[in-house]
């Protein structure tokens, strides 16, 4: 905590402590100089980056789509010397017409001595945000699960909320999870449906066809793409001339996004794997729409559209989430603080700093990273390039206010 703070709260509060909220702590305490005492991190889980870990777990993540550049810490290329200095450059895939891409493994070792680094596991409050409410010196009150935090700003860097997208034929039927929610890889099954045709779904219906019969349903034949988006789009002069040119919050930026974005894509490296277990007989794919689900006894059966009927042990949704700005916390959180919102709920954020913007025109200490920040970062905006092209304003933000306190709400221009 901060002694020189109102209240002796925090300079800064990060909610989340995934990629997102890891990598701005390493920010704020090695570029803008915040002690680390007067940086706290909220997040539910036992360790910082949990959520990830057990994602990535879930399907089997052998090695990230982002490049080794792309990493929790703060230097770009930190993750190759990282790996050159422990002998495992072999952990850095090559990718066709692609830089490399680090294992699994490579990339959390290497966050991990950047956590261990700078200390930021002693920052990790484990507890739940409530409520945000505004203190009287210009501060925000947070009241967490475990008590009440004061802080001279606060970033919301929450992702997508927990919130996963399940189809509406699979609500409320027994052996039928989301990979993300309930599901147990390591169960025993013989056959496995996995519903999805994005880059989870290819992943998951691989590592399992390894050991058990596999059907893949995809609504859409499979995309491929090697990113998340075109290339131009980690650019922030390109995100403000190709994004910024619509107004904040808008229909029009949305849809810019989606556009721009390669969502339910998967990337050409997976092709031979998928391939290989097709052609082996371990994994089939099927494209075609689901109506029903019904439970049997031992496992689940399937209608699609066309009238074949698939049965399994169990069935796992690999079907994304729901829109992060569309979620009960924000839904409170703008009602408490009289956010301004625009299309379909996106915080209406200020492009410079992203801090968001009350109803009456002020921007208050409160900064969004992620899912969140679609509309000013763009595509790219709950990945990696998201996290340090949205600390990159976040933390420049956080130190100004630390040069020049106020009590007042900044005023939107």
């Amino acid at each position: 905590m901060n002694e020189n703070h109102p209240n002796g709260g925090f300079d800064c509060v990060i909610l989340g402590g995934g990629i997102h909220g890891t990598h701005l702590a390493g920010r704020l305490i090695e570029d803008a100089g915040v002690d680390r005492h007067a940086v706290a991190v909220v997040d539910p889980n036992d360790r910082l980056l949990s959520s990830f870990r057990r994602k990535a777990n879930a399907i089997g993540m052998d090695a990230l789509r982002s490049t080794y550049v792309q990493h929790v810490g703060t230097e770009p290329f930190s993750l190759e010397s990282f790996a050159e200095a422990t002998g495992r450059e072999d952990e850095l895939r090559p990718t066709v017409d692609y830089p490399d891409r680090p294992s699994l493994d490579l990339f959390l070792d290497h966050a991990d001595r950047f956590i261990d680094s700078n200390g930021l596991d002693s920052l990790h409050r484990q507890a739940r945000v409530e409520r945000i409410e505004r203190g009287t010196n210009g501060e925000l009150q947070l009241e967490t699960s475990t008590g009440r935090m004061d802080t001279a700003a606060c970033v919301l860097a929450i992702g997508h909320g927990g919130r996963n997208r399940v189809p509406d034929w699979a609500r409320g039927v027994d052996g039928i999870d989301h990979v993300w929610g309930d599901f147990d890889p390591e169960a025993d099954a013989t056959r496995t449906i996995v519903v999805g045709g994005g880059i989870t779904a290819v992943q998951l219906a691989c590592v399992l066809s390894e050991r058990e019969s596999v059907t893949m349903v995809s609504r859409h034949p499979l995309e491929w793409e090697v990113s998340e988006a075109d290339p131009p789009w980690l650019n922030w002069n390109h995100i403000e001339r190709e994004l910024h040119q619509y107004p904040r919050a808008s229909k029009a930026r949305l849809d810019a996004v989606r556009d721009a974005g390669h969502s339910a894509t998967v990337p050409p490296y997976l092709y031979e794997p998928l391939d290989a277990q097709i052609g082996d007989g371990r994994l089939r794919l099927l494209e075609g729409d689901i109506e029903t689900a019904t439970t049997t006894e031992g496992g689940v059966a399937l209608r699609l559209q066309d009238g074949e009927v698939l049965k399994g042990d169990r069935v796992v949704c690999a079907t994304g989430f729901e829109p992060a700005f569309q979620q009960p916390f924000t839904d409170r959180l703008a009602a408490d603080l009289d956010l301004a919102r625009g299309y379909r709920g996106l915080p209406m954020l200020i492009d410079e700093t992203l801090a968001w913007e009350t109803t009456d025109g002020a921007a208050l200490p409160l900064y969004v990273s992620g899912a969140l920040a679609l509309g000013v970062v763009g595509p790219y905006a709950p990945n990696i390039p998201g996290a340090k092209r949205a600390a990159d304003r976040i933390t420049r933000a956080v130190e100004a206010r630390r040069v020049e306190p106020t009590n007042t709400p900044v005023r939107a221009e």
